[in-house]
């Protein structure tokens, strides 16, 4: 089995869904984990917290300068991830699919690298 990332894509400056819209997307999330477990493919998933809570660690001559906020600006950032194991892309997708339904959010699917 080969390992996947699921990348919660998260857009900047949005307002959070309503109580009630947010408790039934939860509801979702956590359906879609509980699948994901019944059929062996969890691994690992968690929500992050936004990108203003970044400390960013930079190496230069040797050492290491650290910083607050996000490594980058942009208009979406990293809201989540799901760790899975699948056969192959064409499995992982399908997984990216059902977690792009559960979250109302768009899905970064990529695989690790050199698996075999």
């Amino acid at each position: 089995m080969k390992h996947y990332l699921l990348s919660v894509v998260q857009p900047a400056g949005a307002q959070p869904p309503e109580p009630d819209a947010l408790a039934g997307i939860m509801r979702d999330v956590e359906a879609f984990n509980d699948e994901l477990r019944e059929a062996g493919a969890w691994v690992f998933a968690g929500g992050l917290h936004g990108p203003e809570t970044a400390t960013v660690l930079r190496p230069k001559d040797g050492d290491v300068l650290i910083t607050d906020g996000p490594y980058a600006e942009g208009k979406e950032y990293l809201g989540g991830l799901c760790l899975i194991q699948a056969p192959d892309l064409d499995a992982a997708l399908e997984w990216g699919r059902k977690a792009a339904l559960a979250t109302t959010l768009p899905i970064e699917v990529r695989p690790f690298v050199d698996q075999h």
